[in-house]
Order: C-alpha cells, then structure tokens, then sequence
C-alpha cells in the first residue's frame, strides 16, 4: 500500500488518496480495467486523516483491491460554501479528474464509490444522488440524512455552517427551506428516478446512536419510494467503534457486482 498527500491549490484543499501499489499483489488486482475507487467522506470537525488517525482502513482497502480517497471539507456538508471553498465541485469536478489522471483507478461510473459518516453520511447520499452519473453506489454511516428536519431540531448553536452551507435556501425571517430543496436527499432521490439514473443505496446506524431515530425514518420513508436500500443496524453509538466495523460492510458491499 502506499499513502500519498497532495495539495490542490485551486481549492486550497489538503486531500490524502489510498493507492494499491504493493507489486507483491499486482496479479491479484485488474489494473488494465481500472480499480475500483471509493471516495470516503469525514463527519464534523474531521478532515483528510480522520480515516486514517481512527480507523483500519489501509489494511480493509488493501485486503479488497480497492482504492480509498479523502478529502478535508471542513463543516461545511460537502457544499459550495457561499463564502469560502466550493466543496461540492470540488469533490465532483477537481478530485475526480485528478484522482483518474494519477492513479489506476476505473473512470466507469459502475466502479466509482462515496461513502462516509455522521455529516459525511449525508455528503455521501448528497454526492451520490446529486450526481449519480459519476457514483453507482452511495453509503451512510449515522448519517445526517434527513437535514431538513435536523436543521428545524437543532440547537441554537452549533458547529455548523447553515447559512453558508445552505445559504439560497435560507428564508428572509433567517428560517431555512430544506425540505423539497437541491439539499434534501428525499427530493434528489425522486429527480434521480425521474432521469433513470439511480445509485444504490446503503445505510447503517447504531441503536445507541443520538441519529438512530432520524435514520429510521430515512429508511421508512425510502422504502416507501422504493429505494434499491441496504440497511444496518446493530450495537453501537455515533463513534469510531461502529463505524470501524460497518465500513468493512460497506466495502464488501460496493465490490460486490
């Protein structure tokens, strides 16, 4: 395996990509087909290393031939801030092409994978319905998914960027509109199937975590529409113990064909 860094100056972002290199394991993997590549999303107050500080997932990505990218986004929801970093072309235009011009990874949409957690788990659904012309798969861990209802809850002070984040969907009384906008999950889901172009779907959450019953309305109300969705539960809270141990779920499940 090998670790490189690199610095994007048109974003003035720091991103850490995952490569399989070992020429040990070479024969092992389809490099001339391209490998597979899984773009990994951080939660709130995370960045490009969170995956790598806390969690196995050089050795997962090794074991399984696939390669792992990650990016730091700030708090920011993976969105074009109105002030600040465009996060969302960022990880949809630049990273993309860049990742593809420097590493062996396959530019089919049918090899191409998000996936994260807690504020990362909605980037990942966001990203992946947003622009399932580029991911065929998109997963969630105690994922932020339902964010129209968890900006109506949240408390007055939080580490969050909302009218940054959100700021053409914030109403003139400071009261925001997320419900049926571009930013919510339910509403991009249904203009994904009215265009015929859907991403698989996963999530998981554990029963001890704060976002447990948020994410068991998301999975209500996307089994109503009919979601091509794997859902997971099990013991844990909104921690690196459970979310060290359901992306080896996650990974199994995006190589799978």
């Amino acid at each position: 395996m090998r670790r490189l860094f690199f610095y994007f100056s048109l974003q003035n972002l720091t991103a850490s990509s995952e490569a399989i290199t070992d020429m040990n394991t070479v024969k092992k993997y389809d490099y001339e087909s391209g490998l597979p590549v899984l773009y990994l999303l951080h939660g709130a107050f995370g960045d490009a290393f969170s995956w790598l500080r806390y969690s196995n997932i050089d050795r997962y990505a090794q074991d399984r031939g696939i390669v792992v990218v990650m990016a730091s986004a700030e708090n920011s929801f993976y969105q074009d801030l109105r002030y600040g970093r465009k996060y969302y072309t960022f990880f949809t235009e630049e990273l993309p092409k860049f990742i593809q011009n420097v590493f062996p990874v396959s530019k089919k949409r049918e090899k191409t994978y998000v996936a994260g957690f807690s504020m990362g788990g909605y980037g990942a659904w966001y990203l992946g319905l947003r622009r399932p012309d580029i991911y065929s798969k998109a997963a969630s861990m105690s994922g932020a998914i339902d964010i129209a209802a968890l900006e109506k809850n949240r408390a007055s002070q939080d580490p969050f960027m909302w009218e940054n984040s959100f700021h053409d969907a914030l109403n003139s009384d400071g009261s925001f509109t997320l419900s049926g906008s571009r930013y919510d999950p339910f509403t991009l889901y249904d203009e994904a199937v009215k265009n015929g172009q859907v991403p698989k779907l996963y999530m998981a959450c554990g029963k001890s975590d704060f976002l447990y019953e948020s994410n068991l309305h998301v999975k209500k109300v996307m089994e109503e529409k009919g979601a091509d969705l794997v859902y997971k539960e099990g013991e844990g809270a909104h921690d690196w113990n459970f979310w060290d141990r359901y992306i080896q779920d996650i990974l199994d499940w995006l190589i799978k064909e």
